[in-house]
Protein backbone atom coordinates (compact mmCIF):
# COMPACT_ATOMS: atom_id res chain seq x y z
CA UNK A 1 0.00 0.00 0.00
CA UNK A 2 1.40 3.37 -0.99
CA UNK A 3 2.30 5.08 2.87
CA UNK A 4 0.73 8.53 1.43
CA UNK A 5 -2.84 6.58 1.90
CA UNK A 6 -2.59 5.92 5.36
CA UNK A 7 -4.35 9.12 6.42
CA UNK A 8 -6.22 9.98 3.57
CA UNK A 9 -8.73 12.82 4.15
CA UNK A 10 -11.86 12.70 1.35
CA UNK A 11 -13.73 16.07 1.01
CA UNK A 12 -17.05 15.34 -0.26
CA UNK A 13 -17.73 12.24 1.11
CA UNK A 14 -21.74 12.30 1.01
CA UNK A 15 -21.23 12.97 -2.71
CA UNK A 16 -21.55 10.75 -5.65
CA UNK A 17 -17.70 10.35 -5.75
CA UNK A 18 -16.58 11.00 -2.46
CA UNK A 19 -19.05 8.44 -1.27
CA UNK A 20 -17.50 6.12 -3.87
CA UNK A 21 -13.77 6.75 -3.07
CA UNK A 22 -14.64 5.61 0.50
CA UNK A 23 -16.51 2.01 -1.04
CA UNK A 24 -13.42 1.80 -2.95
CA UNK A 25 -10.90 2.20 -0.35
CA UNK A 26 -13.03 -0.24 1.59
CA UNK A 27 -12.99 -2.88 -0.88
CA UNK A 28 -9.29 -2.64 -1.28
CA UNK A 29 -8.68 -3.05 2.67
CA UNK A 30 -7.41 0.45 3.10
CA UNK A 31 -7.84 2.18 6.24
CA UNK A 32 -10.77 4.09 6.43
CA UNK A 33 -10.65 8.17 5.29
CA UNK A 34 -11.47 10.91 7.15
CA UNK A 35 -14.36 13.03 6.26
CA UNK A 36 -15.39 16.79 6.42
CA UNK A 37 -18.74 17.11 5.90
CA UNK A 38 -19.82 20.91 5.40
CA UNK A 39 -20.84 21.40 8.88
CA UNK A 40 -17.50 20.45 9.98
CA UNK A 41 -15.45 22.08 7.58
CA UNK A 42 -16.87 24.96 5.03
CA UNK A 43 -14.48 24.85 1.96
CA UNK A 44 -15.21 28.71 1.48
CA UNK A 45 -13.81 29.79 4.86
CA UNK A 46 -10.22 29.84 3.87
CA UNK A 47 -9.04 29.94 7.71
CA UNK A 48 -10.94 26.78 8.62
CA UNK A 49 -9.71 24.33 6.14
CA UNK A 50 -5.99 25.98 6.72
CA UNK A 51 -6.65 25.58 10.00
CA UNK A 52 -8.31 21.50 9.75
CA UNK A 53 -5.57 20.15 7.36
CA UNK A 54 -3.04 21.86 9.95
CA UNK A 55 -4.59 20.04 12.70
CA UNK A 56 -5.20 16.66 11.58
CA UNK A 57 -2.21 16.37 9.27
CA UNK A 58 -3.62 14.36 6.23
CA UNK A 59 -1.36 12.27 4.16
CA UNK A 60 -2.95 12.22 1.14
CA UNK A 61 -6.40 14.32 0.33
CA UNK A 62 -9.17 13.83 -2.45
CA UNK A 63 -10.79 16.94 -3.40
CA UNK A 64 -14.17 15.24 -4.26
CA UNK A 65 -16.03 18.58 -2.81
CA UNK A 66 -17.51 20.83 -5.57
CA UNK A 67 -20.68 23.13 -6.71
CA UNK A 68 -22.06 20.69 -9.53
CA UNK A 69 -25.03 21.02 -11.75
CA UNK A 70 -26.53 20.31 -15.51
CA UNK A 71 -26.67 22.40 -18.23
CA UNK A 72 -29.45 25.29 -17.15
CA UNK A 73 -27.63 25.32 -13.69
CA UNK A 74 -24.12 26.28 -15.30
CA UNK A 75 -25.69 28.61 -17.91
CA UNK A 76 -27.98 30.31 -15.31
CA UNK A 77 -25.99 30.51 -12.37
CA UNK A 78 -21.83 31.06 -14.08
CA UNK A 79 -20.74 33.50 -11.46
CA UNK A 80 -21.69 30.98 -8.27
CA UNK A 81 -20.29 28.16 -10.36
CA UNK A 82 -16.77 29.79 -10.96
CA UNK A 83 -16.63 31.58 -7.92
CA UNK A 84 -17.61 28.71 -5.22
CA UNK A 85 -15.14 26.59 -7.16
CA UNK A 86 -12.63 28.82 -7.80
CA UNK A 87 -13.03 29.40 -3.75
CA UNK A 88 -13.20 25.76 -2.88
CA UNK A 89 -10.48 24.79 -5.02
CA UNK A 90 -7.67 27.52 -4.06
CA UNK A 91 -8.41 26.62 -0.27
CA UNK A 92 -8.43 23.66 -0.53
CA UNK A 93 -5.01 23.00 -2.70
CA UNK A 94 -3.42 26.09 -1.40
CA UNK A 95 -3.79 24.57 2.69
CA UNK A 96 -2.19 21.11 1.48
CA UNK A 97 0.77 22.65 0.05
CA UNK A 98 1.77 24.94 3.54
CA UNK A 99 0.82 21.92 5.41
CA UNK A 100 2.95 20.22 3.47
CA UNK A 101 0.63 17.50 2.68
CA UNK A 102 2.28 14.88 0.52
CA UNK A 103 0.12 13.82 -2.06
CA UNK A 104 -3.28 15.07 -3.39
CA UNK A 105 -5.88 14.30 -6.34
CA UNK A 106 -7.90 16.74 -7.88
CA UNK A 107 -11.40 15.90 -9.32
CA UNK A 108 -11.64 17.72 -12.77
CA UNK A 109 -13.85 17.48 -15.58
CA UNK A 110 -13.98 16.47 -19.13
CA UNK A 111 -15.78 20.11 -19.78
CA UNK A 112 -12.63 21.95 -19.78
CA UNK A 113 -11.54 21.09 -23.12
CA UNK A 114 -12.72 23.17 -26.16
CA UNK A 115 -16.27 23.10 -26.98
CA UNK A 116 -15.31 21.66 -30.65
CA UNK A 117 -11.72 19.81 -29.49
CA UNK A 118 -10.97 17.07 -31.83
CA UNK A 119 -12.58 13.72 -31.16
CA UNK A 120 -11.69 11.64 -28.99
CA UNK A 121 -9.92 14.46 -26.85
CA UNK A 122 -6.41 14.18 -25.77
CA UNK A 123 -5.17 15.49 -23.01
CA UNK A 124 -2.95 18.03 -24.50
CA UNK A 125 -5.76 19.69 -26.10
CA UNK A 126 -6.29 21.76 -22.91
CA UNK A 127 -6.61 25.55 -23.45
CA UNK A 128 -6.41 25.01 -27.17
CA UNK A 129 -9.73 26.89 -27.62
CA UNK A 130 -13.04 28.40 -26.67
CA UNK A 131 -14.92 26.24 -24.10
CA UNK A 132 -18.49 25.40 -24.40
CA UNK A 133 -20.43 28.83 -23.24
CA UNK A 134 -23.02 27.18 -21.07
CA UNK A 135 -20.75 26.05 -18.62
CA UNK A 136 -17.71 28.15 -19.35
CA UNK A 137 -17.64 29.42 -15.59
CA UNK A 138 -17.20 26.04 -14.27
CA UNK A 139 -14.98 24.69 -16.64
CA UNK A 140 -12.12 27.62 -15.76
CA UNK A 141 -12.30 27.11 -11.98
CA UNK A 142 -11.37 23.28 -12.48
CA UNK A 143 -8.69 24.10 -15.00
CA UNK A 144 -6.97 26.38 -12.63
CA UNK A 145 -7.72 23.46 -9.97
CA UNK A 146 -6.03 21.33 -12.42
CA UNK A 147 -3.22 23.79 -13.31
CA UNK A 148 -2.40 25.02 -9.59
CA UNK A 149 -1.74 21.16 -9.10
CA UNK A 150 0.72 21.12 -11.70
CA UNK A 151 2.20 23.94 -10.98
CA UNK A 152 2.90 22.70 -7.09
CA UNK A 153 4.44 19.41 -8.24
CA UNK A 154 6.66 21.16 -10.94
CA UNK A 155 8.01 23.89 -8.42
CA UNK A 156 8.09 21.59 -5.08
CA UNK A 157 7.58 18.15 -6.27
CA UNK A 158 4.27 17.55 -4.44
CA UNK A 159 2.52 14.25 -5.79
CA UNK A 160 -0.79 16.61 -7.11
CA UNK A 161 -3.07 14.92 -9.69
CA UNK A 162 -5.83 15.56 -11.38
CA UNK A 163 -8.28 13.24 -13.24
CA UNK A 164 -10.82 14.31 -15.77
CA UNK A 165 -14.12 12.34 -15.78
CA UNK A 166 -16.22 11.93 -18.35
CA UNK A 167 -20.10 12.25 -17.75
CA UNK A 168 -20.58 9.92 -14.45
CA UNK A 169 -23.85 8.45 -12.69
CA UNK A 170 -24.52 5.40 -10.23
CA UNK A 171 -25.33 5.40 -6.42
CA UNK A 172 -25.95 8.80 -4.51
CA UNK A 173 -26.02 10.96 -7.85
CA UNK A 174 -28.28 14.46 -7.62
CA UNK A 175 -32.05 13.52 -8.81
CA UNK A 176 -32.56 17.61 -8.46
CA UNK A 177 -34.95 18.35 -11.46
CA UNK A 178 -33.62 21.79 -11.67
CA UNK A 179 -29.16 20.71 -11.40
CA UNK A 180 -29.14 17.28 -12.20
CA UNK A 181 -27.08 15.66 -15.10
CA UNK A 182 -28.57 13.97 -18.25
CA UNK A 183 -28.90 10.50 -16.93
CA UNK A 184 -29.80 10.78 -13.08
CA UNK A 185 -32.27 13.22 -14.91
CA UNK A 186 -33.70 11.04 -17.60
CA UNK A 187 -34.25 8.22 -14.86
CA UNK A 188 -36.22 10.68 -12.46
CA UNK A 189 -38.48 11.68 -15.49
CA UNK A 190 -39.55 8.20 -17.02
CA UNK A 191 -39.67 6.92 -13.36
CA UNK A 192 -42.58 9.32 -12.92
CA UNK A 193 -43.43 8.43 -16.03
CA UNK A 194 -43.77 5.09 -15.58
CA UNK A 195 -45.68 5.48 -11.96
CA UNK A 196 -48.16 8.32 -13.66
CA UNK A 197 -48.79 6.00 -16.75
CA UNK A 198 -48.00 9.08 -18.86
CA UNK A 199 -48.01 8.24 -22.52
CA UNK A 200 -45.49 10.50 -23.66
CA UNK A 201 -42.39 12.73 -22.29
CA UNK A 202 -40.91 15.83 -23.62
CA UNK A 203 -37.30 15.77 -23.20
CA UNK A 204 -35.00 18.99 -24.11
CA UNK A 205 -33.08 19.49 -27.73
CA UNK A 206 -32.65 17.27 -30.24
CA UNK A 207 -31.76 13.80 -28.88
CA UNK A 208 -28.50 14.03 -31.37
CA UNK A 209 -25.68 15.11 -29.38
CA UNK A 210 -23.49 12.69 -28.21
CA UNK A 211 -21.99 11.46 -25.17
CA UNK A 212 -19.69 9.28 -22.93
CA UNK A 213 -20.90 8.00 -19.17
CA UNK A 214 -18.91 6.35 -16.56
CA UNK A 215 -19.82 4.67 -13.65
CA UNK A 216 -18.78 6.28 -10.48
CA UNK A 217 -17.52 3.01 -8.86
CA UNK A 218 -14.77 3.18 -11.92
CA UNK A 219 -13.85 6.28 -11.23
CA UNK A 220 -13.09 5.63 -8.05
CA UNK A 221 -11.15 3.05 -8.96
CA UNK A 222 -9.38 5.43 -10.95
CA UNK A 223 -8.38 7.77 -8.64
CA UNK A 224 -6.40 5.06 -6.24
CA UNK A 225 -5.02 3.42 -9.02
CA UNK A 226 -3.40 6.79 -10.04
CA UNK A 227 -2.84 7.36 -6.67
CA UNK A 228 -1.01 4.33 -5.96
CA UNK A 229 1.40 4.78 -9.30
CA UNK A 230 4.48 5.65 -8.97
CA UNK A 231 4.98 8.69 -11.48
CA UNK A 232 1.81 9.50 -13.28
CA UNK A 233 1.22 12.05 -15.61
CA UNK A 234 -0.14 15.36 -13.84
CA UNK A 235 -3.52 14.70 -15.14
CA UNK A 236 -5.32 11.85 -17.14
CA UNK A 237 -9.03 11.42 -18.60
CA UNK A 238 -10.89 9.04 -17.46
CA UNK A 239 -13.91 7.71 -19.61
CA UNK A 240 -15.26 4.17 -20.51
CA UNK A 241 -14.73 4.51 -24.44
CA UNK A 242 -18.63 3.86 -24.86
CA UNK A 243 -20.36 6.50 -26.67
CA UNK A 244 -24.06 7.05 -27.40
CA UNK A 245 -26.81 9.99 -28.39
CA UNK A 246 -28.81 11.16 -25.87
CA UNK A 247 -31.69 9.89 -27.89
CA UNK A 248 -30.45 6.70 -28.00
CA UNK A 249 -29.97 6.87 -23.67
CA UNK A 250 -33.16 7.94 -23.09
CA UNK A 251 -34.58 4.96 -25.11
CA UNK A 252 -32.05 2.58 -23.17
CA UNK A 253 -33.55 4.25 -19.57
CA UNK A 254 -37.35 3.81 -20.80
CA UNK A 255 -37.17 0.27 -21.56
CA UNK A 256 -34.86 -0.40 -18.08
CA UNK A 257 -37.51 1.68 -16.10
CA UNK A 258 -40.30 -0.31 -18.43
CA UNK A 259 -41.95 3.32 -19.05
CA UNK A 260 -44.53 3.36 -21.23
CA UNK A 261 -44.31 5.80 -23.05
CA UNK A 262 -42.85 7.79 -26.13
CA UNK A 263 -40.30 10.45 -26.14
CA UNK A 264 -40.95 13.92 -27.85
CA UNK A 265 -37.98 16.18 -28.24
CA UNK A 266 -38.09 20.03 -27.55
CA UNK A 267 -35.39 21.83 -30.00
CA UNK A 268 -36.01 25.25 -28.65
CA UNK A 269 -33.60 24.57 -25.35
CA UNK A 270 -29.81 23.78 -26.36
CA UNK A 271 -27.88 20.32 -26.66
CA UNK A 272 -24.61 21.77 -25.56
CA UNK A 273 -21.93 20.17 -26.71
CA UNK A 274 -22.20 18.43 -30.15
CA UNK A 275 -20.07 15.56 -29.00
CA UNK A 276 -17.67 14.79 -25.99
CA UNK A 277 -15.72 11.62 -26.21
CA UNK A 278 -12.58 11.07 -23.96
CA UNK A 279 -9.26 9.54 -25.31
CA UNK A 280 -8.34 7.57 -22.32
CA UNK A 281 -5.36 5.48 -24.12
CA UNK A 282 -3.20 7.35 -21.58
CA UNK A 283 -4.75 5.52 -18.45
CA UNK A 284 -4.96 2.57 -20.40
CA UNK A 285 -1.40 2.40 -21.08
CA UNK A 286 -0.89 2.60 -17.57
CA UNK A 287 -3.26 -0.05 -17.17
CA UNK A 288 -6.10 0.67 -15.97
CA UNK A 289 -9.85 0.63 -17.60
CA UNK A 290 -13.22 0.86 -17.15
CA UNK A 291 -15.28 -2.39 -16.23
CA UNK A 292 -18.82 -1.89 -15.90
CA UNK A 293 -20.87 -1.58 -18.99
CA UNK A 294 -23.14 0.88 -19.70
CA UNK A 295 -26.50 -1.32 -19.96
CA UNK A 296 -25.24 -2.81 -16.82
CA UNK A 297 -24.46 0.32 -14.75
CA UNK A 298 -27.77 2.24 -16.13
CA UNK A 299 -30.25 -1.09 -14.70
CA UNK A 300 -27.87 -0.86 -11.38
CA UNK A 301 -28.35 2.89 -11.32
CA UNK A 302 -32.27 2.65 -11.90
CA UNK A 303 -32.09 -0.01 -8.39
CA UNK A 304 -30.19 2.60 -6.69
CA UNK A 305 -32.66 5.03 -7.36
CA UNK A 306 -35.47 3.11 -5.81
CA UNK A 307 -33.63 1.89 -2.97
CA UNK A 308 -32.64 5.63 -2.19
CA UNK A 309 -36.18 7.48 -2.84
CA UNK A 310 -37.92 4.08 -0.53
CA UNK A 311 -35.31 4.84 1.68
CA UNK A 312 -35.42 8.80 2.03
CA UNK A 313 -32.41 9.28 0.72
CA UNK A 314 -32.12 10.71 -2.44
CA UNK A 315 -30.21 13.56 -3.11
CA UNK A 316 -32.49 15.95 -4.52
Amino acid sequence: MNKDLEKTLVLGHHGMVGSAVVRAMKRRGLPPPMTAGRQELDCLDQSAVFEYIRREKPTCIVVAAAKVGGIEANRTQMSEFMYENLTLMTNVIGAAWRAQVPSLMFLGSSCIYPRMAEQPIREYSLLSGPLEPTNEGYAIAKIAGMKMCQYLRRQYGMKYLSVMPTNLYGPGDNYNPGNSHVLPALIRKFEEARNARSGSITLWGTGRALREFLHVDDLADAILFMLDAENPPDWVNVGSGEEVSIKTLAEKIRDATDAQCEIEWDSSHPDGTPRKLLDCSLINSLGWKASIKLDDGIRRTIDDFRRELHAGTLRQ
